[in-house]
């Protein structure tokens, strides 16, 4: 009556396709998760009037490497730090 609680052929399908989300999944939670480091590195940037990418341009010349993950820590757990950062950009 029902299909892949009782059919073996369909279940093997729904276990294949479950795999294929479950991917696509972790793709997408990492996608994410970058887009809301940004969003919060140009909030913490807005104060200070600057833009996120000139914020990022900024810190390329003058050769500081942090990843966008650990500058949005920065931002919103120590604030004075993030303010050193951008002093020593402009």
């Amino acid at each position: 009556m029902w299909g892949r609680k009782s059919k073996i052929k369909l279940a093997k399908i729904a276990k294949y396709k479950a795999g294929q989300y479950a991917f696509v999944s972790r793709k997408t939670k990492k996608r994410d998760r970058r887009a809301v480091y940004n969003i919060k590195i140009n909030a913490a940037v807005r104060k200070h009037d600057l833009s996120y990418s000139r914020f990022i341009d900024a810190l390329k010349k003058k050769g500081i490497m942090l990843d966008r993950k650990v500058l949005s820590k920065i931002a919103v757990e120590y604030p004075k730090v993030f303010d050193k950062i951008i002093e020593a950009i402009k």
